[in-house]
């Protein structure tokens, strides 16, 4: 630790530097005593706490760097009293939070990093629109919201901007193209809409262009062909159609990104896209199309009297509409709507608890259709992770046997509180857990004990197992459960399997800077005691086969009825070692006994008891 008697040195220090150690501790208030300090490294180390605030009083201070530590809190506004600063680095900490406008005062900065945090709120205009960054404006890997400030053509010295990773929305500013000094532009990673600027065009310096994941949408412009400098482009997961260019960067596939753009055509044949339709063939196809609607049209107009017909005798017999399910493309719910839908988070109310939320059952207002609310607690380290990579994963993905996301919210609550929720459907059979140990799990007196057969778990096991597949194999990018447990499996009223609870994700993305998700070591051990692999306990990285082996504890937990940690595991003594120790002549000594008449009964109808005794 840095003692308080550093405050002893002389005050006509002008630089002092502790870069790259393993100092800890909190920064010691009695650096800011040092008035004359012009340089202050403390980067790469293991400090932890607040910024000072008398940082504000080092009025001569040209460099602060106290990236990649584990720093929280807010990042204090009398970081604004630094009119002198150039360059600015509170990279890789866990500063929460908006970024303060404060900051704006700061008018020869040439370098502002602030990425890798937990900040979030929107991107203070007043800060972007300052014209004195020459070098990198670098907010990427945030939970940074709303949209970006059309005052960003002011950085027209700007060489590098990226916002990667964050929650931004809106269209992409046309006032970008005033920024010719551009070299390097990260945008990937938000909720962009709309089409690419033509302003763009005018970044003739521009040589890395990412803006992929994000929801553009329109034909890949012209001009990105003819911008001579422009070495890598990446437009990956958008909704990109029409003709691929073939020239400038698109003649080089290595450096040209377009995967998860699945109304594209043409280009080079390595991109491996289908042929374009012309206008003639369209033409063609059109006419064709005339001549065959020309033909049926008498046929489909009977079939539409007739359905019309149909459609007024069943409305007849519907006492009233039916509410449809609000969907992903819906806007954010409010507070308030969410208040009145759980009965302001009645306890009455509270289906479930776990380390970064609570879960409620709402009826919504308007629609009158039942909901499960997760609230996040954001005093609990790691929950607004949590809330970016569950909305990450479940933004994307699309599986029956995945929990389907409604809507969120993102707002404050009547004290002034961040608030933060995601709305699923209602599952209205509860989760797994409740299934396999009802006296451990039924807080209610007349709830029935909950049973499964045989034939009900084995369709359970296949349910989560294709919702695995679905994650490993299928997605754009593979994604790790990383918290497989009965708790996260619920069952709708029909039974069938939905895997939920994405806060602990992962994306297998090939680097450790390409996704929310992977900024998430922070929060400690993945998964759960009893069904994480043991290796993730010793640092080992996440992966595949660790959601295989917490299959592998869930399967068993299903067929012998005995959690992981059961009272009598402990020691050596292990659900796996128990089970594996009776293998394979004590078999039905392990076996939950309220599936046990059921799957004998079934076995003996699909074989002759002879081949059973037989083995």
């Amino acid at each position: 630790m840095l003692p308080k008697c550093i405050g002893n040195l002389s005050t006509t220090l002008t630089a002092f530097s502790s870069g790259g150690n393993r100092v800890f501790g909190e920064i010691p208030e009695e650096i800011g005593n040092f008035v004359n300090l012009e340089v202050l490294f403390m980067n790469l180390n293991q400090l932890s706490g607040v910024i000072p605030s008398n940082l504000g009083n080092l009025r001569n201070l040209a460099r602060l760097d106290l990236s990649d530590n584990n720093m929280g809190g807010t990042i204090p506004s009398s970081l604004g009293n630094l009119t002198k600063l150039i360059g600015l680095s509170l990279s890789g900490n866990n500063f929460r939070g908006q970024i303060p406008s404060q900051l704006s005062n700061c008018r020869s900065l040439d370098s502002l990093d602030l990425s890798s945090n937990n900040l979030g709120g929107a991107i203070p205009p007043q800060l972007i629109g300052l014209s004195s960054f020459a070098i990198i404006l670098d907010l990427s890997r945030n939970h940074l919201t709303g949209v970006l400030p059309k005052e960003v053509g002011n950085l027209r010295a700007l060489t590098a901007l990226d916002i990667s990773d964050n929650l931004l929305v809106g269209e992409v500013p046309s006032s970008l193209g005033a920024c010719i000094g551009l070299t390097s532009l990260r945008m990937g990673g938000n909720f962009f809409h709309g089409s690419i600027p033509q302003s763009i065009r005018l970044l003739g310096g521009i040589e890395e262009l990412d803006i992929s994941r994000n929801n553009l949408s329109g034909q890949i412009p012209e001009f990105l062909a003819v911008l001579h400098s422009l070495k890598i482009l990446n437009l990956s997961y958008n909704k990109f159609e029409g003709m691929l260019p073939r020239e400038g960067v698109f003649k080089n596939v290595t450096s040209t990104f377009i995967i998860g753009n699945n109304e594209l055509c043409g280009g080079l044949p390595e991109f491996h896209l289908p042929d374009c339709i012309s206008k003639s063939s369209k033409s063609k196809k059109i006419n064709i199309v005339i001549l065959s609607t020309c033909i049926i049209f008498g046929v489909l107009g009977v079939a539409v009297i007739l359905a019309f017909i149909y459609l007024c005798w069943l409305k007849k017999k519907v006492n009233k509409p039916v509410p449809s399910l609000i969907n992903s493309s819906c806007p954010n719910i409010s507070y308030g709507e969410l208040l009145k839908a759980t009965d302001s988070f009645s306890s009455t109310n509270l289906i479930g608890v776990g380390s970064c939320g609570s879960v409620y059952k709402g009826i919504l207002k308007d629609s009158g259709i039942a909901v499960a609310v997760k609230v996040f607690h954001l005093v609990h380290h790691g929950a607004l992770k949590s809330f970016t990579v569950e909305c990450e994963a479940l933004k994307t993905i699309k599986h029956r046997n995945l929990l389907k996301i409604l809507t969120v919210c993102s707002s404050i609550d009547y004290q002034g509180n961040d608030f933060k929720a995601i709305v699923y459907e209602f599952m209205d059979n509860g989760s797994l857990e409740r299934w396999l140990h009802p006296s451990a799990t039924s807080s209610h007196g007349n709830e029935l004990p909950k049973k499964l057969n045989f034939i009900r778990r084995i369709s359970i096991a296949i349910g989560v197992a294709s919702a695995l597949d679905y994650l490993h194999h299928q997605c754009h990018f593979p994604i790790l459960h990383c918290d497989l447990k009965p708790s996260n499996i619920l069952l709708d009223a029909k039974m069938v399997v939905h895997l939920g609870d994405f806060g602990l994700a992962k994306f297998l993305l090939g680097s450790s800077h390409d996704t929310v998700a992977n900024q998430m070591s922070s929060m400690g051990l993945r998964g759960s005691v009893g069904y994480a692999p043991p290796e993730y306990a010793m640092g080992c990285e996440v992966s595949r086969e660790g959601d295989v082996y917490s299959y592998g504890i869930l399967l068993l937990e299903m067929f012998t009825g005995l959690s992981p940690t059961d009272n009598r595991f402990g020691d050596n003594l292990t659900l796996h070692s128990f089970v594996a120790a009776a293998l394979p002549e004590r078999v039905l000594e392990v076996t939950d006994r309220i599936p046990l008449l059921a799957r004998a009964s079934v076995w003996e109808s699909l074989v002759p008891m002879k081949c059973l005794k037989n083995g």
